[in-house]
This record gives structure tokens, sequence and C-alpha cells, in this order.
């Protein structure tokens, strides 16, 4: 093998290896942003219950009002 062939091998190996470095801190990050956006989902999913029960109670309540006039 050639000084050529072995040079282009190594500079091979350690961009493969630069590229492994950097497919691992996306794949890190494409997990914290999964994880956020679970997290954000659940709480979209509170705030949704609980305006619904906030506008169930505002309702109950204007029936209410509306039997007393």
């Amino acid at each position: 093998m050639g000084d050529d062939v072995a040079a282009i091998l190594l500079t091979l190996a350690a961009e493969n290896a630069e590229l492994h470095e950097q497919l691992a801190a996306a794949q890190d990050m494409l997990m914290e942003t999964a994880i956020d956006a679970g997290q954000l989902h659940a709480r979209f999913e509170a705030i949704q219950s609980e305006r619904d029960a906030w506008r169930a109670e505002a309702e109950r309540l204007d029936r209410s009002r509306k039997r007393c006039r």
C-alpha cells in the first residue's frame, strides 16, 4: 500500500470518526427535543382540560343566574 493510499485512508477514518461524533450529538439533540415536545404536549392538554373546566363552570353559573331571574 502506497503512502498516498495510507494517507487517504487515514483522512477518511478521521472524517468518519468526526461524522460519527456529529451524528451522536444530533441524535442527543433530537432526543432532547422529542422529550421537550412530549412535555409541552402534556402541558397543552392540561391547559385545555383546565380551560374546559372553567368554561363548563361559567356555563353552569350562567344557567343558574338565568334561572334566578
